[in-house]
């Protein structure tokens, strides 16, 4: 019977498509194959790692994960040389593909925010030669290279029709666009409502970003009702390229998530803003949902983050984006959806599991409690 909870009941908080971020900046976390368990057991079948971690990838193999990886930062400049990115090609991606199902290569992260000038000037280049030496291999048509973006570069996002790119990175920004779209190729956004609202609580709803009942935003260009802001934020992008004459390429989220715990300043940095941001957003991605924008194309989103990253620096948030503790307990409920409805009616807490078993068990005894003593809140 618990079993059966485990895998079934379980399973059912999460959507048919929907990604998670798999971060490893911790010094307790799981085993990889003790994570696939786990990401079996939520239905899970998109993952990104922020590197090309040997260990993942052969866990991962002939697991049916469809696996993004990651070149760091510091790699652009060496990968721009043509010779250079087909032996990281050949290293990182051909010496586990097919049986690891690598799908994507994020080139960097948020390179145009954050990485310099020098940096930025280096990031298509780079994605060129890694996507020529992902033709040279014949793999090309199987994996998609693009960058994940912040909001930062955007001049413009409110309202969303008004969307548009900062001035100074408009060129490279052109040259990106010019590659995805012809690569057939995403553009990936790190989007954040919350830190929107830890910025300026007095003048944004709370409800509006956690995808609660509320009055929601109309652009008065295109009468597009807004109930949220994450689907305001992708289409301010959407917008974005439009103007830069590359509509057809499409947005999809590659990072989205709210902390469980914060510092005194970070305001709304809660457990229970957490599990409603989250629990809403999977709510929606059941659902299929597009943005107003594009309301018949589903909404691709990857949830940041699988574990609580003790070793992350900056901010007490930084630490704490985890949907699960590295022991395999929730952080907070986001909603077994799949359970009775009797079993709604009874409550929670979110102290961890101590039990002092294997992993695998750990997290069927953690979900079995949460399956007697559910918490709405």
């Amino acid at each position: 019977m618990l079993h059966f909870l485990f895998f079934s009941g379980y399973g059912g908080l999460f959507a048919e498509g929907l990604g998670i971020n798999y971060g490893q900046v911790g010094n307790n976390l799981p085993a990889p194959e003790e994570v696939l368990q786990l990401l079996r057991s939520l239905k899970i079948s998109k993952a990104r790692i922020y590197d090309t971690n040997p260990q993942i990838l052969k866990a991962f193999a002939d697991s049916g994960v469809e696996i993004t990886v990651t070149v760091p930062n510091e790699l652009l400049y060496a990968l721009v040389d043509p010779v250079q990115a087909l032996q990281w090609v050949k290293t990182n991606v051909g010496a586990y593909f097919p049986a690891t199902r690598i799908a994507g290569i994020a080139v960097g992260n948020e390179v145009f925010s954050g990485g310099g000038t020098e940096l930025l000037s280096h990031l298509v280049p780079a994605m060129m030669s890694i996507h020529g030496a992902l033709v040279e291999s014949g793999l090309d048509q199987l994996i998609k290279v693009s960058t994940p973006n912040s909001l930062a570069v955007l001049e413009e996002s409110y309202p969303p029709s008004a969307g548009r790119f900062r001035a100074e990175v408009a060129g490279v920004m052109g040259e990106l666009l010019k590659f995805l779209a012809s690569t057939k190729a995403p553009f990936w956004i790190n989007s954040y409502p919350y830190f929107a609202y830890k910025d300026n609580p007095q003048q944004i709803s709370l409800d509006y970003v956690l995808f609660n009942p509320n009055a929601g935003m109309l652009d008065p260009t295109t009468n597009h009702l807004y109930d949220n802001m994450l689907y305001a934020q992708v289409d301010a992008v959407r917008f974005a390229t439009e103007r830069m004459g590359f509509g057809g390429v499409e947005v999809e989220v590659s990072e989205t998530g709210w902390p469980s715990r914060g510092d005194e300043n970070e305001i709304g940095a809660t457990l229970e803003n957490a599990a409603v941001y989250n629990r809403n957003l999977m709510r929606r991605q059941q659902e299929n949902e597009g943005t107003p924008m594009r309301p018949n194309v589903r909404l691709e989103v990857y949830v940041f983050a699988l574990f609580n990253e003790d070793m992350k620096p900056g901010p007490t948030s930084e630490r704490n984006y985890g949907l699960f503790r590295p022991d395999g307990t929730m952080a907070y409920n986001v909603g077994l959806t799949s359970l009775p409805t009797a079993a709604s009616s009874l409550t929670s807490d979110s102290k961890p599991c101590n039990y002092n078993v294997g992993w695998p068990l750990l997290l069927l005894t953690s979900i079995s409690s949460y399956v007697l003593k559910q918490t709405f809140y």
